[in-house]
């Protein structure tokens, strides 16, 4: 219950009526509170109660008139039952009184009355008020769960939508990153237009990085899930974050060194804690010297917490908990409901989409997140992710690198709806010794490898086209030759890609965008995995 739910309101302002009967409320446990008038009990009422007594002499127009507003005002659960203590003499022709009974939950007790019937009274209308709490309780319960299912079904429109917009910019950016990085391979490095075509390598791959970050939101990121330290990953941005931080803003880690193991993609995890803390700095105004304190901690569980978190509560259990705090401007309430919206941003050069990424990750991370904010006192996020049951992995991540011209001619496969991606895939090969045969959909990628697999090494698959899709020409691939090399190839994240073609036999992913490099390496080592096949010359 709220602090106030459980008071006794009494109003007698006949001697010392009101403090004896709260002598007598709170002999029986109850507690009760004085109001001088009925003024005075009425905004009483608005700040919460669970019932009230009213001696019929405290009646006046202006109190019952406010009494009556008060009463209106209550939210559709509550009926605040009211005891009047009447004469016998007078009952029955109090115009005021007959008024307060239309408005309200109205009992009457004729006077004198013994205490025990006094305090049975009481006792039984906060029975009643108290059945009226628990249905509030249910009321905002349901409001909660309802929602929960409205922000998981915003997201899922999201992710629909993100997904799709992902997937189509990285075919676009397939054709610039691919076509500008191969111009830059065979330009010299004197060369006075390698400068700007590095600079539109650059841009494309921040363009890539800011789809991930769409798909991240939307929970459809991709992910490389290992045993991972939550306190190492923080650990190792230290440094960057000292130099990249405002100098007005110190920069304070505690963490601690038992943290139990997480479940995580470390790449993902240091894309939450850069985005808080540099947040976090951003935060605190640059005419005064600021704190951001990043801290991790082991945390047992034994009920779901009481703070208001954005998504479910963590259930009981182990947890390793991320918390990024600063003492600078903090939030209203307004904005504190709308930090998590995608291109919601309340910087002038932000694009809205950091925390939206951090609560995609969150979530796809099995976590819970809370955020505690006060205006000019400054900012709290809280994040707990789950224990892992199994030890940390001791390999690294797979290395990426530029790759040498492929030894003898061999022939890809190149299967995409889209001829930007199409010409860009061949012009790479090309330039890494391959032979290349083009199919614009799964069909006719199926129809050409049935009359053609003896010479072709490899396939290289885009996941969505029309006529027949990457799924449906991976099956009739297989039908024809089970030992068939297929890359899938995607504007898809490799996580959405492993979930759809899990058990079809892909021999590797790439997404798109890619770098000539980049794809040469992906081929060359998937052929070096088994025995090729090399067309004639």
């Amino acid at each position: 219950m709220l602090p106030n739910d459980d008071r006794v309101l009494t109003v007698t302002p006949t001697g010392q009526d009101s403090l004896l009967i709260c002598e007598q409320l709170e002999s029986a446990g109850l507690t009760g509170v004085v109001c001088l008038s009925l003024e005075e009990f009425a905004d009483a009422v608005m700040d919460g109660a669970a019932t009230g007594l009213i001696a019929e002499e405290a009646l006046t127009e202006e109190g019952v008139r406010r009494l009556i507003e008060a009463l209106s005002a209550q939210p559709a659960w509550s009926d605040l039952p009211i005891v009047i203590l009447t004469d016998r003499e007078r009952y029955g022709d109090g115009e005021l009184l007959r008024r307060l009974a239309d408005a309200g939950n109205i009992t009457l007790l004729e006077r004198p009355l013994r205490v025990m019937t006094l305090l049975m009274t009481v006792q039984a209308a906060m029975r009643a008020r108290r059945r009226q709490y628990d249905f509030r309780e249910y009321l905002q319960q349901y409001e909660r769960y309802q929602e929960q299912v409205r922000q998981a079904q915003k997201l899922e429109s999201l992710g629909v939508l993100a997904g799709g917009i992902a997937h189509d910019f990285n075919n676009i950016l397939t054709g610039i990153l691919g076509n500008a990085s191969l111009a830059a391979e065979l330009l010299p490095p004197d060369n006075a237009a390698r400068p700007l075509i590095d600079d539109v390598v650059a841009s494309s791959e921040r363009a890539a990085a800011l789809t991930n970050q769409m798909l991240a939101y939307a929970g459809k990121g991709q992910f490389v899930i290992r045993p991972a330290d939550l306190s190492t990953i923080v650990r190792k941005l230290g440094d960057f974050f000292r130099a990249s931080i405002p100098r007005n803003a110190v920069l304070e880690l505690d963490l601690a060194p038992d943290l139990p193991l997480i479940e995580a993609d470390a790449s993902q995890i240091e894309q939450i804690v850069m985005n808080l803390a540099m947040n976090a700095a951003e935060a605190i105004p640059e005419d005064r010297p600021g704190r951001v304190r990043v801290t991790t901690a082991r945390r047992e569980l034994r009920e779901p917490l009481t703070p208001v978190f954005h998504g479910a509560p963590p259930p009981p259990g182990t947890y390793a908990a991320l918390q990024v705090s600063d003492d600078g401007t903090g939030m209203d309430e307004k904005t504190l409901a709308k930090i998590f919206d995608p291109f919601f941003t309340t910087k002038f050069l932000g694009r809205g989409l950091g925390l939206a990424a951090v609560q995609g990750i969150v979530r796809r991370h099995s976590g819970a997140m809370a955020v505690e904010s006060v205006p000019g006192q400054g900012t709290t996020f809280t994040i707990f992710f789950p224990a892992a049951q199994a030890k940390a992995a001791t390999a690294g991540p797979e290395r990426e690198s530029e790759s040498d011209h492929a030894d003898g001619r061999l022939t890809i496969l190149v299967v995409d709806d889209e001829e930007i991606v199409r010409r860009t895939a061949s012009s790479l090969l090309v330039r890494h010794g391959y032979g290349v045969i083009t199919a614009e959909n799964g069909r006719t990628a199926v129809e050409l490898y049935r009359g053609l697999h003896q010479r072709i090494a490899m396939v290289l698959l885009d996941m969505t086209m029309p006529v027949m899709d990457g799924e449906a020409a991976l099956r009739e691939l297989k039908a024809i030759r089970p030992d068939v090399k297929v890359i899938l190839s995607s504007g898809f994240n490799e996580a959405e890609a492993v979930r759809r073609f899990a058990g079809a036999g892909l021999s590797g992913f790439i997404q798109k965008p890619y770098t000539s490099g980049r794809l040469a390496e992906k081929i060359k080592r998937t052929l070096e995995n088994g025995q090729v096949r090399r067309s004639n010359p």
